[in-house]
């Protein structure tokens, strides 16, 4: 039997609670499902690629089907690389749609066997975003809502240096 493998990529700085709603669907139709943080030199992260990673897999330890790495490089390679045929996508508004469009087309032209599944979040999570999270935390706002109660302890540690 195929075992049928998804990535889910992104920042993911801070993982937030849309995030882990899109993962933990994912596995409703792919067997494993690998996070890839993404090492992306064009940002300016609050946390290391190390510790997002830490951050994911204390977040979602004990959750069979969830893998957790890092990349840097084509998704598209990433992908080959470890077998998946899924790249799972979060979108929150329509403003969302034309990148990623673009994205998967680029996506499948780069790896044919390549589909992209488009997620929306849990309706109350439509607006959440890692940058805001990031905004209303550096400016003392309780982020507990948006966030795994480890994610909002990292934050308020990396926050107060």
């Amino acid at each position: 039997m195929m075992t049928r493998i998804a990535i889910y990529p992104g920042s993911f700085d801070p993982l937030t609670r849309g995030h882990e709603d899109i993962i933990r669907r994912s596995l409703a139709f792919a067997d494993r499902v690998i996070v890839a943080v993404a090492v992306n030199s064009s940002k300016s992260p609050l946390f290391t690629v190390e510790e997002r990673v830490d951050l994911l897999e204390a977040v979602f330890a004990g959750v069979e089907g969830v893998e957790i790495k890092s990349f840097s490089g084509l998704l598209a390679e990433f992908a080959q690389v470890h077998g998946a045929s899924l790249v799972i996508r979060g979108l929150r508004a329509v403003s969302d749609f034309e990148y990623e469009f673009q994205m998967a087309l680029m996506n499948r032209k780069l790896h044919s066997e390549l589909e992209t599944v488009f997620l929306t979040p849990d309706l109350n999570l439509t607006f959440l975003s890692s940058s805001l999270v990031r905004e209303v935390a550096s400016l003392g706002g309780d982020v507990g809502e948006f966030v795994h109660p480890k994610v909002e302890k990292a934050l308020r540690e990396k926050l107060s240096r």
